[in-house]
């Protein structure tokens, strides 16, 4: 939690930033969040843990998990207050607290305040989805018809180094699988092919890497395989190259009529 101190003189120098004091008993509660945010990384989602407290008593934890529950609203704090409303049997939660390692999105604060929740309070700020003053401010606006008490900063460092290293993890991980398709693609130029199903048992000549070298017939049937499949079979009736047209279809004739008068 960051406070930045004015200083009215003119022309005096300007103070550096001074750490407020951070509340023992949100510093409990958002390690508890962080703990739950290490879950989330451990299932492979997000690490974004949350947790609401009411009057210092742990009421109900959540962590991120859309992608295991196949669920886009399964953010960590739409989970807690779908907990803490079931444990205390109300959908408003006034007296509670919640907390979270990560700024709230606009689905996520909406819902907080829908559930009357008392205070928020967030770690790490968001530049791209938070609402909380990063992106827009929603728990400012005066239009609506509750308002919730809000903090920021707090362990922030804490839960943006997790964030960081999920994030750094996830991207060196999907470098390693490029390389390794990469080699394997050098060692056997048809592997890319074979993975996708299209060779099976059929020799297909790669194209030359010669500048103005025509592909040939081969490299031309690749392409229509890729874009079309497998080529339907060839009818019995014995036609000439260059004089294919459409077999008509066998229809009975129509039955006659009577001459007009």
């Amino acid at each position: 939690m960051t406070d930045f101190h004015s200083i009215p003189t003119p022309g005096a120098p300007v103070a550096a930033p001074v750490a407020a004091p951070v509340d023992p008993a949100d510093e409990y509660a958002m390690r508890l969040a962080l703990d739950q945010a290490q879950n989330a990384w451990l299932v492979g989602e997000v690490p974004v843990g949350a947790v609401i407290m009411r009057a210092g008593q742990i009421i109900a934890t959540g962590y991120n998990r859309p992608i295991t529950t196949h669920d886009p609203t399964a953010h960590a704090e739409i989970v807690a207050l779908r907990h803490a409303a079931q444990l205390l049997g109300n959908y408003r939660l006034p007296e509670c607290e919640l907390f979270v390692t990560l700024e709230p999105c606009a689905m996520c604060a909406m819902a907080m305040m829908h559930a009357r929740i008392k205070r928020v309070v967030f770690a790490a700020h968001d530049p791209k989805t938070g609402v909380a003053g990063s992106v827009l401010d929603l728990f400012a606006q005066k239009q609506l018809n509750h308002h919730t008490a809000l903090v920021g900063g707090v362990l922030a460092e804490p839960s943006s180094q997790l964030l960081r290293q999920f994030f750094a993890e996830r991207r060196e991980a999907a470098r390693q699988r490029r390389e390794a398709q990469r080699s394997a693609e050098q060692s056997d130029p048809l592997a890319a092919f074979r993975s996708a199903g299209v060779v099976s048992g059929v020799a297909i000549e790669v194209a030359s890497p010669v500048a103005n070298e025509l592909p040939s017939a081969a490299t031309f049937e690749t392409d229509r395989l890729l874009t079309t499949g497998p080529a339907a079979p060839a009818p019995d009736t014995d036609i000439p190259v260059g004089e294919a047209e459409y077999l008509p279809v066998d229809t009975p004739d129509p039955p006659p009529t009577d001459p007009q008068p």
